[in-house]
């Protein structure tokens, strides 16, 4: 079993590859070009047991110059996670990067594909195309993206299904919800919240702490990811990947107390533009054609992320 995943590299990508490569038949093909604003020197250490196994393949390329179809022969799985992230990012000037990384090397990629007799191509998106949603949202509710990036990975979304339609690409979307935990990316909350706190400095809040999310845990998300590829009936799915458990930012910060075992002070700003005030998967869908069922609890998901953090830091001072 052939596999190339895009985004190798990255904080879902290098937790997927490792869970793919459980299974001895698989062969993988990383594709990654470091971008993003994690430090490239702590993506490389995230890949430290990915570098040294035999069934791994490292190409670090750009994504938009890249030859696919050399790389492609004999692939029998893409999973396409590479993608320039961040909500708050997007607006402005920015936003030439998010449509060079989300939807032209989408494009490429899938204009590639139309010619090779994939099994899957696997494509991650967000849970950011929905926008504003009340209670628990299916794959059915309408996709209505507050922000650019949403809107950049949404045309991701649609690129996937004219290739399916028009070529027979055969296509899966999985839609992400704020996934947390190792490798997380150092502009996300959970990595911040964490690394302030750990220096002793103020926690920074948008808005007044109460939206909530459905935090999913990164190998539960990449244990679900890689059961696409196993999956049979999924083919033109749009399915949501969440977690075991919601929280509002207070509750996280309470949480965080709690671990650390020290009192953690706030700084609250102005809300961000372009992000939902709560979020909900459905999982029924994953459930019935994934078998998904997360299993990492927020506190348990939580000592593990503080355990990372304060060991690539650790690392880095020394």
């Amino acid at each position: 079993m052939n596999i190339l995943v895009t985004g190798a590299a990255g904080f879902i990508g290098s937790n997927l590859c490792e869970t793919l490569l459980s299974n001895e038949s698989v062969n993988i093909i990383g594709v990654d070009c470091f971008i993003g604003p994690t430090p490239e020197q702590i993506k490389t250490r995230n890949m430290i047991t990915l570098l040294n196994h035999p069934r791994f393949t490292l190409i670090n390329e750009d994504l938009m110059l890249i030859d696919w179809e050399k790389h492609l022969k004999g692939i029998d799985y893409v999973y396409h996670l590479a993608g320039m992230p961040g909500v708050r990012s997007s607006w402005g000037p920015d936003f030439s990067n998010y449509v060079r990384n989300n939807i032209d090397v989408t494009q490429r990629l899938l204009e590639a594909s139309k010619n090779i007799r994939l099994k899957k191509f696997i494509y991650s998106s967000t849970s950011s195309v929905y926008g504003e949603k009340t209670g628990k949202v299916s794959e059915d509710a309408k996709p209505e993206p507050l922000s650019p990036y949403g809107i950049t990975k949404l045309t991701g979304e649609y690129l996937c299904h004219v290739y399916r339609k028009s070529f027979g690409v055969p296509t899966v979307i999985l839609r992400y919800f704020t996934v947390y935990g190792p490798r997380q990316r150092s502009d996300m909350a959970f990595h911040k919240f964490i690394k302030r706190a750990l220096e002793g400095k103020a926690i920074q809040v948008y808005g007044d702490g109460k939206q909530t999310r459905d935090f999913t845990y990164v190998t539960d998300c990449a244990k679900a990811t890689a059961a696409v590829a196993y999956a049979e009936n999924v083919i033109g799915e749009t399915i949501n990947i969440g977690g075991e458990e919601r929280a509002s930012i207070l509750d996280i910060v309470t949480l965080l107390e709690k671990l650390l075992n020290k009192k953690i002070n706030l700084q609250f700003y102005n809300g961000a533009i372009g992000e939902p005030k709560h979020t909900w998967a459905d999982l029924t869908k994953a459930e019935r054609l994934l078998s998904y069922k997360p299993n990492v609890s927020l506190e348990m998901g939580l000592k593990k992320e503080i355990n990372y953090i304060k060991g690539i830091y650790k690392k880095n001072e020394q």
